[in-house]
């Protein structure tokens, strides 16, 4: 087994186990490619004779050509008997002579979801009595309404539902919740361009109630796309419980928790800085902040903007200190910001401004402001001149400065991005417009110092690609020092586990040192905030930045009578209004497991159901979502909402690129399962909002990775494919391509399956239990060990989150030993005449089976279940379908034995040794061959006998000679190991003349081939004009062609002897 296979199981080929063809394993790279050749070459002499045939007669080859290409189009297997929705699958017909994904994934989930398997209360279990250890239970991480899934979603699903089937099936009672999520801003940004596309409105043409019915119209419409998508990847949800997060329970639970934590004091009203998209006219959250990084100057697209606007540039300006000639220079990247400039810092202990101290500097536009020279730490006296402008209401670390020193705050950008109105000359334009004019003003007045390259960090909206003004705004935090501290005890303490324990730290760095969170949205479209700004009868007007007079409510009467109690006024004297504003989206996400399940009230499923069990993700959202669970869940209902935390890894494109739509990298996972042409992939792009210039890159982009499409993978292959590639710790580098590798190996399964029961014959009934009879053979034992490590391999992969272990021991199970060795053994067997002996290996294959797909099942459920449901039942009172069967188990009759798997392993070296020197000396496969092995010693000798029917089976044989003597001349001799050679008599086998002419004209062919490549690779200038990926091919292609090379000379140094 090569190393490749022992970490990551590779796609198989598409042929069948009943092919007769040596097995191929992936350690034997010359075989493999002798195997190659020798396809090629067959390949070729029946296209030389086909063509031959064709001048002979055109017409009818023609004829045959057209009938051929039809009978392709014809050839997509379905399953076409009628079968009513929900129904049990049809199993009685007749297995289809090859894999279909279409014909095995029909009706299956149908049947599932109406049967209540994936239901907690399936088996009738008293749940409220059932222990916690006994229970998994999991939240699906809710996508958003507005979109449709990708790959990352598709691993997330694949994964999950591993899982949860993995527990089901291990006698949990288990629950997994699906969901969707509001997502406001996205959601609001799609229905606002899809009314002002259809009927040139904005959401202020209809008014907010207006508005948020269409929301609620086009979520109906669109919004079960989502959910189609989750049924096609099979996952095992209940869902009885799938919930949105703007349904009326969740929507309880949002306002409670928000007036519970605003009694406690846990959220205040506050002015300060917030991330504002102009463009959307919101603020924004950390998460939907991209910062893109510029070495220098960079014109960026900015919307609303004709013209590129420019960034990475430092602009230097002098400031006139009041009273005196001198000045102070200051240097910026956003000099229309000089306009709410408030003061001037510099490091207390910097000589250079000792005498200014104390002294103010002349604004140059506004005759009445001076700028006071403050002193402050925070300046870095090496960097430019050491003197900084501060700017408190526009830059997050200036706002600090102006807090510590008493600076006014002074706005002079508004909501949309323009000048406001008290700043002369700049009033009203936008805000890079005042750039640009600010910068000749300053030029105008001799001010400017010059302008220089600058790397530097632009915040870009990743919604709206708008560029984030840092603005003053009076919103509403929640206090996060208290909620941080619970939940960095909680993993310190070992009440929670992180899975992989790199990301501890991460969560440490980000909980132990986090700001309050701004959970203030101003959009229509979300948890409207429960808070309501109290007027008081003939009392004096309050400013709605005054937290004092807010109260939160439940409801709007609940909120007038807080407010009575609080200013001991009657109701009848209180005004109330609400904030008009929204929730942020990741608040309500904090609440999901248990808003879920009816909370605030007690209900039967919180008392069931909460705490969770488990919580999986990708790591891109520790901090946005799983940190902000587990605070709120510790604040509101005193305990963890999930025990443990899986973190998956993000997937990249086959080049190790970031998904992006601009890119054409998205994959939409149905598009796999079902296939998809280039043409169909390149209209998809039109959907995403992208501009002329990155369609076209988008475009080209699926031509070089799609040429042909995707091809029909199944979502087998495609879960199967995700989980074996998700090694913790690690990006995965997906190329799409390879699923159809894992697709091949369902058609290999498939035909495995089909073979054996073909073997086990009509009427063929299982033992009622497993057990060992004493009778089974070497082979029968050592593929029950073999199985045995599996079961082993596969439970431990699934306890430790160690998913590529857990599919590569199954995968190999399946592929490398009971395809590849038992099922080839058996066969002889099979058309033999022994009946006790098939009786006794029908049962260990029967075993084999049933354990196999069992054991496959929570990665591949759908071809699983077809199969599984095909075998013969050992008892009648079996679970009816494989996902509430019990996975495997280790056990008694299925016993390890490392003593025979050492034998078997010796011999399997012994037969790829055979198999080599058959290629090698390219021997037709129908050919019987002598082997001669000579043995090191009596014990090998006997041992090796006791397989002469298996190495004869495998190799093709007409004799077998194990011993400790010297083989007759003749022969081919290849090394297994100290203990043993293999002889093949070639003598009379090959004409060796003939044999060495082809040897030392294939030996010449190569040697050029491989003499272009070095010469190429010895120049100057290869390393500076050849790309990487194409240096990396041709030393992949040299290192073939020596270890081919070296393969040829050998044969033709053991047939020059033969001569002699």
């Amino acid at each position: 087994m090569s190393e490749n296979s022992a970490s990551n199981p590779a796609p198989a080929g598409d042929a069948g186990p009943a092919d007769g063809q040596a097995p191929k394993q992936k350690t034997e790279k010359e075989l493999k490619k002798e195997a190659q050749r020798l396809a090629k070459l067959e390949k070729f002499e029946a296209k030389k004779k086909k063509m031959q045939a064709e001048k002979k007669n055109p017409d009818e080859s023609s004829d045959n050509k057209k009938k051929k290409d039809e009978g392709k189009k014809k050839q997509v297997i379905t399953y076409d008997v009628p079968t009513e929705k929900g129904a049990k699958k049809d199993t009685k017909c007749p297995m289809p002579d090859a894999y279909s994904p279409a014909y095995v994934e029909a009706a299956w989930y149908e049947w599932w979801v109406k049967e209540g398997f994936f239901k907690p209360e399936y088996g009738g279990r008293d749940l409220a009595a059932t222990p916690y250890e006994d229970k998994f239970i999991m939240m699906i991480p809710p996508p958003n309404v507005t979109g449709t899934l990708h790959l990352g979603h598709g691993l997330t699903n694949s994964i999950e539902d591993c899982l949860a089937r993995w527990h089901r099936m291990k006698g949990k009672v288990v629950l997994w919740v699906p969901g969707c999520d509001h997502a406001g801003i996205a959601t609001q940004v799609v229905v606002e361009r899809k009314l002002w596309r259809e009927q040139r409105k904005t959401r202020h043409d209809l008014g907010r109630e207006a508005f948020t019915k269409e929301i609620w119209k086009w979520k109906e419409e669109k919004g079960h796309n989502i959910y189609e998508q989750l049924y096609a990847l099979g996952g095992s949800y209940d869902w009885d419980r799938v919930s949105f997060t703007m349904d009326e329970k969740l929507c309880r639970a949002v306002t409670e928790a928000f007036c519970r934590l605003h009694e406690r004091g846990l959220i205040y009203r506050s002015v300060r800085l917030v991330n504002w998209s102009c463009a959307l006219n919101s603020a924004i959250s950390d998460i939907e902040v991209d910062k893109q990084e510029v070495e220098g100057r960079t014109l960026l697209s900015v919307p609303g903007y004709a013209e590129k606007v420019e960034f990475g540039v430092l602009t230097s300006f002098a400031y006139k200190v009041c009273d005196s000639e001198e000045e102070i220079v200051v240097a910026t990247t956003r000099v229309e910001t000089m306009l709410g400039d408030s003061g001037v810092a510099v490091h207390p202990e910097d000589e250079r401004y000792k005498q200014l101290h104390g002294k103010f500097v002349q604004h140059p536009f506004f005759p009445d402001r001076k700028l006071p020279i403050v002193l402050d730490e925070f300046v870095d006296r090496e960097f430019g001149t050491g003197a900084v402008k501060i700017t408190p209401a526009h830059d997050h670390n200036d706002y600090e400065v102006g807090k510590r020193n008493k600076l006014p705050f002074i706005t002079v950008i508004d909501n949309a991005g323009l000048i406001t109105q008290d700043c002369g000359q700049f009033s009203g334009m936008k805000r890079f417009d005042a750039r640009k004019a600010v910068l000749q003003a300053l030029k105008d007045l001799g001010l400017y110092r010059g302008t220089k390259d600058n790397p530097m960090v632009v915040p870009i909206c990743s919604r709206s690609k708008d560029v984030i003004e840092p603005l003053l705004k009076p919103q509403w935090y929640v206090d996060m020092k208290e909620m941080s501290d619970k939940a960095v005890a909680a993993l310190r303490g070992g009440q929670l586990n992180i899975v992989p324990e790199m990301f501890h730290k991460t969560w440490y760095s980000w909980l132990e040192n986090s700001r309050d969170w701004c959970i203030s949205r101003q959009l229509w479209w979300g948890h409207q905030i429960p808070a309501y700004f109290v007027a008081v009868k003939g009392q004096p007007a309050a400013q709605d930045t005054d937290g004092n007079y807010w109260v939160s409510g439940q409801s709007e009467e609940v909120a007038r009578q807080k407010a009575a109690e609080k200013f001991k006024v009657d109701p009848s004297d209180i005004t109330l209004t609400r904030d008009e504003d929204v929730l942020d989206t990741w608040f309500s996400s904090a609440l999901f497991p248990f808003s879920v399940f009816g909370w605030p009230d007690q209900t039967d499923d919180v008392k069931v159901f909460y705490p969770g069990t488990l919580l999986e993700t990708g790591h891109d959202i520790l901090f946005f979502w799983v940190a902000r669970m587990v605070t709120m869940g510790l604040t509101l209902l005193g305990d963890l909402p999930f025990k443990d935390v899986y973190l998956h890894p993000m997937i990249r494109d086959a080049h190790g690129r970031k998904m992006s739509k601009s890119k054409g990298n998205i994959v939409d996972p149905v598009d796999v399962i079902h296939g998809i042409s280039l043409e169909e992939l390149n209209k998809k792009l039109l959907g995403y909002n992208l501009e002329d210039k990155e369609v076209k890159i988008a475009i080209a982009g699926q031509k070089a990775d799609y040429p042909n499409g995707i091809p029909e993978c199944g979502v087998d292959a495609l879960r199967f494919a995700l989980v074996a590639y998700s090694a913790q710790g690690r990006d995965i580098n997906l190329d799409v391509m390879r699923i159809q590798g894992y697709r091949f190996f369902c058609n290999k399964l498939w035909n495995a399956t089909k073979f054996a029961l073909t073997s086990l014959g009509e009427g063929f009934q299982p033992y009622p239990t497993l057990q060992l009879t004493g009778k089974e053979s070497l082979m029968d034992r050592w593929i029950l060990s073999r199985l045995s490590q599996a079961i082993k391999l596969a439970n431990q992969g699934m306890e430790s989150f160690d998913f590529p272990a857990a599919t590569t021991a199954v995968y190999n199970f399946w592929l490398y030993e009971l395809c590849d060795w038992y099922l080839e053994s058996l066969k002889p067997l099979i058309r033999g005449e022994d009946e006790d002996a098939k009786l006794v290996s029908r049962n260990v294959l029967f075993t084999c089976l049933d354990e196999g797909l069992r054991l496959l099942h929570p990665f591949m459920p759908f071809v699983t279940e077809e199969l599984f449901q095909r075998l013969p039942w050992r008892t009648q009172d079996a679970p009816p379908s494989i996902c509430v069967t019990p996975y495997p188990e280790q056990n008694a009759a299925i016993p390890y034995n490392e003593a025979l798997e050492a034998d078997l392993e010796f011999v399997q070296n012994v037969i790829k040794s055979i198999r080599s020197m058959r290629s090698d000396y390219q021997l037709p496969p129908k050919t019987k061959i002598e082997v001669y092995l000579k043995c090191a010693d009596d014990a090998t000798s006997q041992m090796l006998g006791s397989y002469e029917e298996l190495i004869s089976t495998m190799c093709n044989t007409s004799s077998i000679s194990c011993s400790t003597t010297d083989p007759p001349s003749g022969c081919a001799m290849s090394t297994v190991s100290a203990r043993c050679e293999t002889h093949l008599m070639l003598k009379g086998q090959i004409d060796i003349p003939k044999e060495l002419a082809k040897l030392q004209s294939k030996k010449e062919s190569l040697n050029q081939k491989l003499g272009k490549l070095t010469t190429d690779a010895s120049k100057s200038d290869y390393e500076a004009k050849v790309p990487e990926n194409v240096r990396t091919e041709n030393s992949k292609k040299m290192e073939q062609l020596t270890a081919e090379i070296a393969t040829i000379t050998s044969g033709v140094e053991t047939l020059l002897k033969l001569q002699d």
